[in-house]
């Protein structure tokens, strides 16, 4: 496993996340509480977005969920914490992802 922490990049973690039909973990916000260097805007909103739960989820999209969800990801990458985040998704058991179709 060291090794491919030390080589996470985000495409292959990406591929990691969407091989298998998956979507998106089923605890969202535990991996967006994970994210380093989130912030709020004077408008409200935040940066990155926050995960689309609670009465969010019924009003979008599975792929606009993934989206989000792979804004995310990219998020990770650009405040290098990859080997991190790519460390936490690959160790959740398949039945902790929603896989297109189940949701």
């Amino acid at each position: 496993m060291r090794m491919r922490e030390a080589t996470e990049t985000f495409d292959s973690l990406w591929e990691y996340c969407t091989n298998h039909g998956r979507a998106l973990p089923r605890d969202w916000q535990k991996l967006y509480d994970l994210l380093h260097n989130k912030r709020q805007k004077p408008s409200g909103g935040w940066i990155p977005s926050l995960p689309i739960i609670l009465a969010a989820w019924h009003a979008t999209m599975p792929i606009e969920k993934q989206l989000r969800f792979k804004e995310h990801i990219q998020w990770a990458s650009d405040q290098n914490q990859l080997a991190e985040i790519g460390s936490y998704l690959r160790s959740l058991p398949e039945d902790q992802w929603y896989h297109f179709g189940e949701f």
